[in-house]
């Protein structure tokens, strides 16, 4: 029970103190909006014409339908680094709520903090995105992957 307390109380101080919440994930992955203080064109291009950059609002209108386990089988294709050490919840980590650049290009935590533009993914191929975009959700929800959306 003392842990339980401490991790609240911890939880607290960090947002009290103003600090990220980001920390409760590995630390790998730094969200869309890191991305988009190089990646300008492409950030607002992403955030205005792409439909996964607020896919967190599908979730939410989804989650009273759904148990907590279909919720979760949720978030492996609708938030960024689910059980890949970046999303952990809504609440813990906002930033990565969305599906995200690092979704499709990986964790982005190097190349943001060295430029070295081999530390991410730079042209994610059609296989990556056949992990969530299979025939069958494809078909039933017409979803179209990044590649072809124009919004890069």
């Amino acid at each position: 029970m003392f842990w339980v307390k401490y991790f609240f109380a911890s939880l607290a101080l960090m947002l009290f103190a103003g600090l990220s919440c980001h920390s409760l994930a590995d630390g790998n992955y730094v969200g869309t909006e890191t991305c988009g203080y190089c990646h300008t064109h492409e950030y607002e291009n992403f955030i205005s014409y792409s439909k996964k950059a607020n896919s967190w609002e599908n979730i939410s209108v989804m989650a009273p339908k759904l148990t907590r386990q279909e919720l979760e089988g949720c978030y492996g294709c609708h938030t960024t680094g689910y059980n890949q050490g970046g999303f952990i919840s809504h609440e813990l980590t906002p930033e990565l709520s969305d599906v995200g650049c690092e979704t499709c290009h990986g964790p982005g935590k190097e190349h943001s903090d060295t430029g070295y533009p081999d530390a991410i993914i730079r042209l994610p191929s059609m296989s990556d995105c056949l992990n969530c975009h299979t025939d069958e959700r494809n078909e039933a929800f017409n979803f179209r992957p990044l590649i072809y959306s124009g919004a890069h």
